[in-house]
């Protein structure tokens, strides 16, 4: 999708700006509240969300925003945006409040529903990712030259990435029919990261999500050859396509493997049990 012009290191610095904004905040001291559907917020969040927003309408002004912290006017207006941002000014808020370290900045460009360009921003580390499938996938470290990462191959046993915070009965019975597999909890998009820069074969989840806080490290996963599948469709995952922003189960990969028939039976056993 090179033909959408993506300032791409403006963009890599906005990330970085948010980030330093987080880590202001990290260290002196927040207040938590709570939103309307019981998830935590802090003002970083919402310092992150100025950044990130001001920062992208000034860079491409035609491509609209759409972030966690956004109106409900803005999420209303989305579905006739054929090009737009998707963020999440502050993946891993659970995190952050935990002071693991493990939060990140995301910022993902939705071209008729494929995360085409992400960007993920690691404000402890100062460890930059960017990608997509046009672009392949980039880490960065305290601004020294990048590296390209790529995914490795399929290693047995596997190494599966699993939430930090939201671990659920299905995948940990689904880990526990991969035979002397490794499971690695990691928080926030950097279980997209860990795949890519070929440290994990695969990241399953069986529990909700919204759209971006997969969205950015999805488009940097395929970058560096990877695979994000909608568990419903079984097909690449798309943005913006449903009446919510919840994902469906999906599971992140670097290659198929043996596991795929006791993934989708976790799966159907996942929504059954919840009724969907």
């Amino acid at each position: 999708m090179r033909e959408l012009d993506i300032p791409i290191h403006d963009v890599c610095q906005l990330a970085q700006q948010a980030g330093a904004a987080i880590m202001t905040i990290y260290e002196q001291g927040f207040e938590v509240t709570t939103k309307a559907d019981n998830s935590p917020l802090t003002e970083a969040d919402l310092a992150s969300h100025q950044i990130l927003e001001c920062g992208l309408q000034q860079l491409t002004p035609s491509f609209p925003v759409l972030s966690e912290e956004s109106s409900a006017t803005a999420i209303a207006q989305r579905h006739n945006w054929q090009t737009f941002w998707m963020l999440d000014p502050l993946d891993g808020t659970k995190e952050f409040v935990n002071r693991n370290g493990e939060f990140t900045v995301n910022i993902a460009l939705i071209h008729k529903g494929d995360p085409v360009f992400g960007v993920v921003y690691v404000p402890v580390t100062k460890e930059l990712y960017w990608g997509g499938e046009s672009y392949g996938a980039w880490r960065q470290f305290d601004n020294k030259s990048p590296t390209a990462i790529s995914v490795r191959e399929p290693q047995t046993p596997p190494i599966v990435v699993g939430s930090r915070s939201h671990l659920t009965d299905e995948v940990k019975q689904f880990i526990e029919q991969i035979p002397a597999a490794e499971l690695t909890s990691i928080g926030s998009s950097l279980k997209f990261c860990l795949l890519a820069q070929g440290q994990a074969d695969l990241y399953p989840r069986l529990g909700p999500t919204s759209e971006w806080d997969t969205a950015a490290a999805d488009a940097v996963l395929r970058g560096a050859g990877g695979q994000v599948i909608d568990l419903n469709t079984q097909q690449a995952m798309r943005y913006n396509q449903r009446e919510t922003l919840l994902n469906p189960n999906f599971v992140a990969f670097t290659a198929r493997g043996t596991w795929w028939g006791a993934l989708l039976l976790a799966h159907t056993r996942y929504q059954e049990r919840n009724g969907l």
